[in-house]
């Protein structure tokens, strides 16, 4: 990571750029702040974690208020969901992904309040919200990670994860989703989930309630605690400040999103 890590260059503007709704021909008011001003003022925000009333107007990204609507012009058309793919598939054909394995887990993040809240079962029941991720096994997000609320178990999101995994392209044939295994800890534990698993072709390697772990699992499965780190490497996200849960979102598919760009381009180095 560079010094600025909020400034975007030409490569990655190159992807998103043509990703971005157009504006109308006439739209009245001032000239709209560029687009890629705005994303390092929206980048500025998650890695530095202030309030959007806060971004420094000298850095000539435009106004906190201007990036936080781009922020929610640009989730509303879905613009980095789509990244998300792209670059899953640039990863996919430089053979920077493992499918022969997939890594679930679900931590709970420090929250402020919001939609998609409730009472937490290991923090005295104060109301939260709680990430859900699905990697690879080199911890790269496969799909953006779900917010739900806090008391929401694992294991009721383990299909939902699995089938959430965008097809993948890159590679000669048909485009790839499904991991060879499914790695998770005993709150994924649960026999109708093993046999849905099957059902896609997917072996469950989940250790059981009331018995020993399985023996090598968590020497395979720190991959998708390494990429909750990295995630909240992204100060914006070690706590949870947005109310509407679609503005969290929007902050936490980028983040996945630039985590496979710096893959990407240390693949290409």
């Amino acid at each position: 990571m560079t010094t600025r890590p909020w400034i975007v260059d030409d490569d990655l503007w190159a992807l998103i750029e043509p990703l971005l709704p157009p504006w109308p021909e006439r739209s009245p008011g001032p000239r709209p702040v560029p687009g890629r001003l705005c994303l390092q003022g929206i980048l500025y925000v998650l890695h530095n974690d202030i309030a959007w009333q806060l971004l420094p107007l000298e850095l000539g990204f435009g106004s906190g208020q201007t990036c936080w609507r781009r922020l929610e012009r640009w989730q509303q058309a879905g613009v980095f969901d789509r990244l998300h793919r792209i670059l899953l598939a640039e990863l996919n054909a430089a053979d920077e992904l493992d499918w022969s394995r997939a890594c679930v887990d679900g931590p709970f993040p420090r929250e402020k309040g919001g939609s998609d809240t409730g009472p937490s079962p290991v923090d005295r029941r104060k109301t939260g919200s709680k990430h859900h991720l699905i990697c690879d096994g080199r911890g790269t997000p496969l799909k953006a990670v779900t917010t739900t609320t806090a008391n929401v178990n694992d294991v009721t999101q383990t299909l939902a994860l699995v089938d959430g995994i965008p097809p993948v392209a890159g590679r000669p044939g048909r485009p790839r989703r499904r991991p060879q295994a499914l790695l998770g800890d005993k709150g994924y534990d649960s026999d109708p989930n093993r046999r849905e698993l099957r059902k896609r072709r997917i072996l469950p390697v989940i250790s059981r309630r009331g018995a020993p772990n399985i023996e090598g699992l968590g020497k395979l499965r720190y991959v998708v605690e390494q990429t909750f780190a990295l995630l909240h490497q992204f100060k914006r996200l070690a706590v949870r400040w947005e109310r509407r849960t679609e503005l969290h979102d929007a902050f936490v598919s980028l983040a996945c999103s630039l985590i496979c760009w710096r893959r990407l381009k240390k693949a290409r180095t």
